[in-house]
């Protein structure tokens, strides 16, 4: 039984970024005839965008943006290459497919997990509007597997459904794999046939991933989104989730497009290689962290630590609503700090900003200027405090939001 879905898991990594970057511009050209990344890239020559610095020169595309940009321009908003009306479905999330391609690429994560041609899948994503079901089905068919369309809810026929067609392996969120042991071992149904399973969508606490080993069910985990598809996944060797070989992936300081430094939590900004929907440094409001090195399985991709988070920390204080993107000017204007943190908390029935930054030297006035920045930028007077490096938690957050609810 091999031990990789083909040759691009095990390229030196060297080559990988040369051969993705050599890629890149026709990528960028590709996606330019598209209205809205027309609009997106204006004055980008793609020509030059072939290393990772150049890539980070270019704009992010929020979630949020995306959005208002498609309700906008229905139906998506003039980011699709390929025009909607030759698209196969248009889904809530929004994630218009092809079939029988795999559109999404998840079938590398499936075959990490342990899937193979010949398994038949039994799939407990929403199909329903949402893309979750046929993200995984389309991966799985790519990859020979036949699937019970189970979906969400309905859990005793999905039971039946599992005793008697036998399948190898099990896809959806991970508590409600074990919802459906559970019914089984009440009812008395065999449903020890499903050995494997990859899990998405919700949390997978190692109490619960070893609960579920101890039930006969090895699971790993992939990170997915609607926009990008499989965006990393898990191997045996459990360290870490390696990337896709149909993106690039950075991971930048919350409220900017900066990248960080290896090990530095921040947001997860995706470049996806996919020709009918292209997304050009999309950022998916998720916080992660690049591990070094490559992972024991042999994979040879960058490597994250999995979802950490979320990297919307807007809040509103005294009525102002206070953006990451905000907290991130304030410590370009003063190169002398480093990580920084707004604290809000409550004093006297009143909200107060803390902004706590490091500093290794620390020059006569800086506190006081730096304060001036954070009135001049957020429109709210705060104190600051200046804090040794390495004092703040690498955490990726930089508003923490501490007052009380109720």
């Amino acid at each position: 039984m091999p031990d990789f879905y083909d040759a691009l898991e095990t390229r030196a990594p060297e080559t990988r970024e040369r051969e993705q970057f050599s890629q890149l511009p026709d990528l960028i050209a590709r996606a330019m005839s598209a209205s809205g990344w027309a609009e997106q890239l204006t004055g980008i020559d793609p020509k030059f965008v072939t290393s990772r610095a150049a890539l980070a020169g270019l704009p992010v595309l929020r979630k949020s943006d995306l959005k208002e940009r498609q309700q906008g321009k229905p139906p998506l908003g003039g980011y699709a290459v390929t025009a909607p009306g030759r698209l196969k479905r248009l889904l809530m999330s929004p994630g218009p497919i092809f079939e029988p391609e795999d559109w999404w690429n998840s079938a590398r994560a499936l075959f990490a997990a342990g899937f193979r041609p010949g398994d038949i899948v039994h799939n407990a994503f929403a199909y329903h509007l949402t893309p979750g079901g046929f993200i995984l089905e389309a991966g799985a068919h790519a990859l020979g597997c036949t699937v019970i369309p189970g979906g969400v809810g309905n859990t005793e026929q999905q039971v039946e459904a599992i005793a008697h067609l036998k399948p190898a392996g099990y896809t959806g969120t991970p508590d409600f794999l074990k919802i459906l042991l559970d019914a089984a071992e009440k009812t008395g149904k065999d449903v020890s046939s499903i050995k494997r399973g990859l899990v998405s969508g919700a949390a997978l606490p190692s109490s619960l991933r070893a609960h579920l080993a101890d039930r006969g069910v090895a699971v790993l985990q992939s990170y997915a989104t609607a926009e990008l598809g499989v965006i990393a996944y898990e191997t045996p060797a459990l360290e870490g989730m390696v990337v896709n070989e149909t993106v690039i992936v950075e991971i930048v300081r919350p409220g900017t497009g900066d990248p960080v430094a290896e090990g530095e939590v921040g947001e997860v900004v995706v470049t996806s290689f996919n020709a009918d929907y292209p997304m050009i440094r999309f950022a998916t409001g998720d916080l992660s962290a690049a591990l070094a090195g490559c992972s024991p399985c042999g994979r040879t991709n960058m490597r994250i630590k999995g979802w950490m988070g979320r990297a919307d920390q807007t809040t509103k204080v005294k009525g102002m609503f206070v953006h990451p993107g905000q907290i991130a000017e304030i410590a370009k204007r003063h190169p002398e700090i480093g990580r920084v943190r707004l604290c809000v908390t409550r004093e006297a029935e009143q909200d107060v900003m803390t902004l706590a930054a490091e500093c290794a030297a620390c020059p006569s006035g800086l506190e006081d200027a730096v304060a001036a920045s954070l009135q001049s930028v957020t429109k709210l007077k705060g104190r600051v405090t200046l804090v040794a490096p390495g004092t703040l938690p690498n955490d990726g957050k930089i508003i923490a939001d501490e007052r009380s609810i109720g």
